[in-house]
This record gives C-alpha cells, sequence and structure tokens, in this order.
C-alpha cells in the first residue's frame, strides 16, 4: 500500500456537463480506492462498465448501488470478484453515455447517379441528419472504445457517416423514384435508409434512431427543364397566347440591343412591322382568353360566349333545334336542313301527290299519306 493507508472512495459517478462525450473513464485518485463500501451511482441514460484484470465483469445500468458481497448484479463474472476490493488497482469504471446523440449530419461527397424516366441518367446530391445511441454498452466497448480514457462523437462520426452514406446511395440509386417525385418522399426514403444501416449500426452495439433527408438537389438543367414545364402547366390551354407572349418578349429585348440586333432580325424578314402584327395578334389572343366562358354542355369544355359551335367535340351551342336523323348516313341533323351536312343527301322532299315539303327522314306524307321515296 506504499508509505500511507489508501482511504475508502465513498461515492462513484460521473455528471457529464458536455453534448458529445460517448464514454468516460473514472479517475480515481491514487489516495482513494475502490474497496468494498463504496457506493456507485447511475444517472439516467448512463451505464456503468466494471473492467476487471482486462474482462467486463459487471455492467450496472442506472440507479444507487451499495458494493458489497453479493450485492453486484448477475453480470458478474469472476468468481474472485469479492478479492478485487482487496486490490483497487485492478479495477477500472467505464461511464458509457445512453442517451441519444442527435444531428448528426451527412452529405453526399459526390453526386449520386440515377437514372430517371423524365430526364434519363442524372446526378444527385444532398444532405440531412442523422441520430443514434449505445444499446448495447458492453459490445460497444469491445467494438469502439476499447480501454481508451475518453471517446467523443467526433472519434467515430466518419465511419457511422460513411455508413449512412452508402445505405442512402444505394436506395436513391435503386429507388425508382421520378425526379419530379423524390421531395414528397423525403420521410418514406429516410425510414427505409434507417432499416437498412440498422442492422450495421447494431454490430458495433449501437441503435440508430432515425434518418433525415434535408434535401437533394438535382442538377441545375434539370430544375431549369422541370421550371419550364412548370409553366408549360399553368399555360395549359393557352399555348397560341402563351407563344405569342414570348415573341414579343423576344422583339423587345432585340430592340434594347440597338442597330445591330434590328440589323439581324432585318436579315430574317422581321421588322418593327413584324413586332407590331405579333404585338396586335397577342392582343387580340388576350382579348378572346379574357371574353366570357360558357362550358360545353356535352364535354364540359370551356367556349367563348356566344360561339355555335364547341371548338373540343363540335357539339352544337346555343338555341336547340328538333333534329332527325339522315335516312342516308344515320346522323342526327337540324329538322330544317335541306341537305345532309355529314353526306350530302338531300333532305327535303316534296310529295309528288299533294306537292307539300316534307323534312327528310319522313316515309310518308303527312298531308295526305302518300308514300315518299
Amino acid at each position: 500500500m506504499g508509505l500511507f493507508k489508501r482511504q475508502l472512495l465513498k461515492v462513484i459517478e460521473w455528471e457529464d456537463q458536455s453534448r458529445n462525450t460517448l464514454v468516460q473513464k473514472f479517475a480515481c485518485d491514487d489516495r482513494y480506492a475502490i474497496m468494498k463500501g463504496s457506493e456507485l451511482i447511475v444517472r439516467p441514460s448512463q451505464a456503468a462498465i466494471f473492467v476487471y484484470r482486462g474482462s467486463v465483469c459487471d455492467v450496472f445500468t442506472e440507479g444507487n448501488w451499495k458494493l458489497e458481497e453479493g450485492s453486484t448484479p448477475i453480470l458478474t463474472a469472476l468468481a474472485n470478484w469479492k478479492y478485487a476490493f482487496e486490490n483497487p488497482k485492478v479495477i477500472d469504471v467505464y461511464f458509457v453515455n445512453l442517451r441519444q446523440f442527435t444531428q448528426m449530419k451527412w452529405g453526399t461527397p459526390n453526386p449520386v447517379m440515377m437514372r430517371d424516366k423524365d430526364f434519363g441518367m442524372i446526378r444527385i446530391s444532398g444532405h440531412g441528419e442523422y441520430s443514434f445511441h449505445v444499446a448495447n454498452p458492453e459490445l460497444f466497448m469491445r467494438e469502439c472504445f476499447g480501454t481508451i480514457h475518453s471517446l467523443k462523437t467526433e472519434d467515430i462520426q466518419e465511419h457511422l457517416r460513411s455508413i449512412v452514406l452508402a445505405e442512402l446511395t444505394d436506395l436513391i440509386g435503386e429507388c425508382q423514384i421520378p425526379a419530379l417525385d423524390l421531395a414528397a418522399n423525403y420521410l418514406e426514403l429516410g425510414d427505409t435508409a434507417r432499416n437498412k444501416a440498422a442492422a450495421r449500426f447494431k454490430a458495433l452495439g449501437l441503435d440508430i434512431d432515425q434518418i433525415l433527408i434535408r434535401n437533394l438537389k438535382l442538377p441545375e438543367a434539370v430544375e431549369q427543364a422541370m421550371d419550364k414545364r412548370t409553366t408549360l402547366g399553368v399555360f395549359s390551354g393557352a399555348m397560341d397566347q402563351y407563344a405569342q407572349y414570348e415573341a414579343v418578349g423576344a422583339m423587345r429585348d432585340a430592340a434594347k440591343n440597338g442597330n445591330g440586333a434590328a440589323g439581324a432580325f432585318a436579315s430574317m424578314g422581321m421588322g418593327l412591322t413584324a413586332g407590331a402584327t405579333i404585338g396586335r395578334q397577342f392582343a387580340g389572343g388576350l382579348d378572346g382568353a379574357m371574353a366570357p366562358q360558357t362550358k360545353c354542355p356535352k364535354c364540359g369544355a370551356s367556349v367563348k360566349q356566344g360561339a355555335k359551335f364547341c371548338p373540343e367535340c363540335g357539339e352544337k351551342l346555343g338555341e336547340q333545334h328538333d333534329t332527325v336523323a339522315c335516312p342516308k348516313c344515320g346522323n342526327q341533323i337540324d329538322a330544317n336542313a335541306k341537305f345532309c351536312p355529314h353526306c350530302g343527301e338531300k333532305m327535303q322532299l316534296v310529295c309528288k301527290k299533294c306537292g307539300t315539303q316534307v323534312s327528310g327522314g319522313v316515309k310518308f306524307c303527312p298531308n295526305c299519306g302518300e308514300k315518299l321515296k
């Protein structure tokens, strides 16, 4: 025992003041000894590992423990554990932080190749966060920190990040989700990647709690194409007006560039007169688009009020008239029509007996009963 007798270390505990410490070895001054009768305090979200002569012999979970014979947990593996208190130098105590460590960053160092049905082969980069906690302190000690005095998240985050990135890269490359729908599937992709990475974390004594995808960035050219597609969707049904608007914009930009641009337009057969004509056409198109609209009773398409026919299905609009079937082609036409507009069949017949004019499709004269045709 040297020149002085060691004193009893009454309380063994660890107050963690940091936010990134995973493991901390309990420091015992040479004047003190962990002996029978010492008190061990394990706080919530902590575990205490006792190492005796290089072997893990006890793992204490949350609670207040009195180190006496017969009071140690069933994990005690050495028959001579009780004698270790008489030789304190061989006893090491490691406190393990069991809380969840959040906001661990991940990001793709290089873009991930992905096959998209709309844009072909594209490259995607992304970033986000993940969280984990120690699930098996003894296994974590054997696999990650051994007997070092202190272990922080920075010491293993590169290895954990590589696991997360490997699973996410593989998942994004195989998911076959269209690029247009990726943003709507961030949560599903993160949960799937977490499930795939769980086994590799478990082998280290860890549990991965969550993988969050903050953003998956598409190439600039693809984003521009998506913006164009969105614009076309907004102008759906008014593409002529949109094309005229683009042409007027081009003419306006050319006018700002001076004589050089004017000469270029002249060489293509376009001058200020063409610009004015396009402007008038565009104005007329906008007037038509702003005119009062009505609905086709057959197909529901929007039709300019006062139109006689639907531009989508050809349905006659406005005042409704009686119709009859053409005796030749069978199409329904106006009962007062003289000829069928579909096949040209003459519809106004004259009774040979009394001279009465009869609509087409009638087999007998309504005046004298004479059979027609």
